[in-house]
């Protein structure tokens, strides 16, 4: 089976995803509805963020999917998308991960698939891991990388208002007015996305949901359980693979201009929301999020 791994970026799906492959069974895709991404680089064509795939839509996205999970790589298509040097060499390292990939099992580590949880279990027959992370915590990494949220990109998804968001319309074209800021926006989009994974939990038996605190403070023992809860070995040489990303004398937080670093100290960087946002930000957080945040987190993991 495939596994999805999913969440709101900057929850952890980059660590999990690679944590994950030290398995040495996996093959990892990396983001393919990134619209962000640059040419060359292995992705589906999607028009809007956080797209929602649905049986209604499927036949656009199935094919392509389809030969991915096989490590099928579109080489000439890519490569007729460079404009450069660089776009070149993003195509060739895609090519050589796809052929190393070649009958292992593949994992899609994609944040934006996130609305789309039970297509991939139910279509793809997908395991799915969906990671969680305090809601200040996320607000305050998009903040330090200056990243904010268009919610046009989801009230124009017809079919994912009616199925999912619609109780959020409002309050997404509110945040749609300048005087909203990046902490308002970002809240928002935790707060719909995980009330909408709450809903997966009660409906989807394949939905394994993992905190980004409870892996930062005990890697091992909690990567472990995650092991074993998809059907992987979890050898010495994954242990290893977690304990060396997680280790206290790795950084205590990503480079801005490598978010996607997996080597940090985690249990300090448990810590750095607290230092990064002020109290009045902290409190519009909880504002926001207070009717979905209580399914994650206690009161008391906000002191």
């Amino acid at each position: 089976r495939p596994i999805l791994v999913t969440g709101m970026p900057r929850s952890g799906t980059t660590w999990v995803g690679r944590m994950l492959t030290a398995s040495g069974c996996l093959g990892y895709i990396n983001e393919p509805f990134n619209l962000a991404v640059s040419p060359g680089t292995f992705r589906i064509p999607v028009d809007y963020w956080y797209v929602y795939i649905s049986p209604e839509n499927e036949a656009r996205f199935l094919p392509p999917l389809l030969e991915a999970l096989e490590f099928k790589y579109p080489f000439l298509r890519e490569f007729w998308r460079c404009r450069s040097r660089t776009d070149i060499l993003h195509t060739l390292r895609s090519w050589r991960g796809f052929a190393r990939s070649q009958n292992l099992r593949p994992l899609v580590k994609e944040p934006h698939a996130v609305f789309s949880v039970e297509w991939f279990a139910g279509r793809l027959g997908s395991d799915v891991v969906v990671t969680v992370r305090n809601p200040a915590a996320v607000v305050s990494s998009w903040k330090r990388l200056g990243w904010s949220f268009d919610f046009v990109n989801l009230l124009e998804q017809r079919t994912l208002m009616r199925d999912w968001l619609e109780p959020f319309r409002a309050e997404m074209q509110a945040a749609l007015r300048p005087e909203k800021d990046l902490v308002d926006r970002v809240a928002l989009l935790w707060q719909v996305i995980y009330s909408v994974v709450g809903r997966y939990q009660e409906r989807c038996t394949r939905v394994h949901l993992v905190r980004q605190e409870d892996l930062s403070r005990d890697p091992v023992e909690e990567y472990a359980k995650l092991y074993g809860a998809l059907g992987l070995a979890f050898t010495s040489e994954a242990a290893q693979a977690v304990a060396a990303s997680s280790s206290r004398g790795n950084p205590k937080e990503t480079r801005v201009e490598s978010p996607h670093e997996t080597r940090i100290d985690s249990r300090a960087n448990l810590e750095n929301w607290k230092q990064r946002l002020s109290d009045e930000e902290i409190s519009r957080i909880r504002r926001v999020t207070e009717e979905t945040v209580g399914l994650y987190y206690s009161d008391p993991e906000w002191a």
